[in-house]
């Protein structure tokens, strides 16, 4: 019984010691803080709120596009399950005074706009931004 107790310990260390080699890898793998969370493959999410389970944001998006896109929709996070690099074009009416600004989504990377505002505008980026 000694045997079988001590061989259980050593398969649960084994599986514990190959768990951070994986963890890494996905890490690294991920360009921000984020996963996907309901954002499909091949496609750029915004969403309008503040949501981070540890799968990611699961609410409705208020932008999907893989093109180009123009509008006015409430922001405030956002995944880029691409492999290219966004730019994000923002508005925020600060106290009656309008703000504007860009940010970049890297590939395959996530981030938010830190308050909420709206997104006007997404291009893609051939360079690295």
């Amino acid at each position: 019984m000694l045997w079988k107790s001590i061989a259980v310990a050593a398969s649960v260390v084994g599986v514990l010691a190959a768990a951070p080699a994986a963890s890494a890898a996905t890490t690294q793998a991920q360009d921000g803080p984020w996963a996907a969370g309901n954002c499909p493959p091949g496609l750029l999410c915004i969403w309008p709120n503040w949501n981070h389970p540890p799968e990611g944001p699961v609410e409705t998006p208020s932008v999907l596009t893989n093109s180009e896109w123009s509008g006015y929709a409430p922001a405030f996070n956002f995944y880029n399950y691409t492999s290219r690099n966004a730019e994000i074009t923002w508005s925020y009416n600060y106290l009656g005074t309008p703000l504007t600004g860009t940010i970049c989504a890297r590939a395959g990377g996530s981030g938010d706009l830190y308050v909420p505002m709206h997104v006007t505008k997404v291009s893609w980026q051939p360079r690295t931004c």
